[in-house]
């Protein structure tokens, strides 16, 4: 405990020299010399005039330690499949020069419409590569929902899968997608599919295979970006009203999200860590994607809902998920 009440006490009597200390964890292109920056209360700003590049702390730092950077597991489909940091780095980096080969920018953004498979997690790194902005949509989600998130987030790609794979059902997504897309006012230039053997799509005139894009595309390097600029947009689920789009920031996320494996779970080099949620949450986002990452762990990327993770409404006669 003697470490937990010397970390608390500093946290509160010194809390810009406590994540100064956090941010040393992260590799900085410009080091930050602030933590908080308080001078537009409350519009405050986690490291201003600090850069660094997130997809570089998740893979391109790690990638001469030959450790397993995801395990993916799907039941479902009985696919097994593991990636070294270097593997996983080298198909970031490629779908970062696909992307980029569409016009995809700093600043832009993507949204990335995916089931529990490992291209989502490129998807999401190859955007952070860029400097773009991803805003992931649980897959599944219905026309309506994805339409608001797109009207919202303007995206210039859309990344998907052709389809999710359930205990019981197969779940097509172009015709979800194409159904969002004919009530939006915005429109996406190009929609990548990845073409999934359990159905495929039909593809359109701005639709394109992931893996013929790839085929033609050049290994795209790091951007970087402040550390106050946009990692992604996570919207709420919009059951009390329209959906709001939380932002993260690219600096403060990754200290915070480093420091927190290490101290409140114990994770570090060469350990293995699951966390039972879908990327399409926070909780994936923060605990399946990028924080194991930042600090060279091993994370799994499962593709079945656990049994404590399904409810059933008796009444309803409704199934739904909740993220642990």
């Amino acid at each position: 405990m003697g470490d937990y009440r010397d970390a608390y006490h500093r946290s509160l009597t010194d809390p810009d020299g406590f994540w100064l200390a956090a941010a040393e964890a992260i590799d900085w292109a410009k080091p930050p010399v602030s933590a908080l920056d308080s001078g537009n209360a409350p519009f405050y700003r986690w490291f201003n005039g600090a850069e660094l590049n997130t997809c570089f702390n998740a893979l391109d730092r790690h990638v001469d330690s030959d450790r397993i950077a995801l395990i993916y597991d799907s039941p479902i489909t009985g696919s097994k499949a593991t990636f070294t940091y270097r593997e996983l780095r080298d198909e970031v980096a490629l779908f970062a020069g696909a992307l980029a080969s569409l016009g995809v920018g700093k600043g832009d953004r993507v949204i990335v419409y995916m089931p529990m498979v490992p291209r989502a997690v490129v998807a999401m790194l190859a955007c952070a590569r860029l400097g773009a902005v991803h805003s992931v949509v649980f897959g599944g989600f219905a026309p309506k929902e994805l339409a608001s998130r797109i009207e919202d987030a303007k995206p210039k790609v859309i990344v998907a899968a052709s389809c999710g794979v359930e205990p019981t059902r197969v779940v097509a997504y172009k015709p979800i997608i194409d159904e969002a897309l004919s009530v939006t006012e915005h429109q996406p230039d190009h929609i990548v599919i990845t073409q999934r053997p359990q159905q495929t799509a039909e593809m359109g005139p701005r639709d394109i295979d992931w893996d013929t894009l790839v085929a033609s595309a050049e290994p795209h390097d790091c951007v970087n970006v402040s550390a106050t600029d946009p990692l992604y947009i996570l919207y709420t689920s919009g059951t009390t009203g329209r959906p709001k789009g939380v932002v993260r920031d690219n600096g403060g996320h990754a200290v915070a999200l480093a420091w927190s494996l290490k101290a409140i779970y114990d994770i570090g080099p060469g350990d293995v860590f699951w966390t039972a949620s879908d990327v399409g949450w926070v909780v994936g986002h923060s605990y399946i994607v990028y924080a194991p990452l930042f600090v060279g762990a091993t994370t799994v990327l499962y593709d079945k809902k656990p049994r404590c993770w399904a409810l059933r409404d008796q009444t309803l006669g409704n199934e739904f998920s909740v993220a642990a």
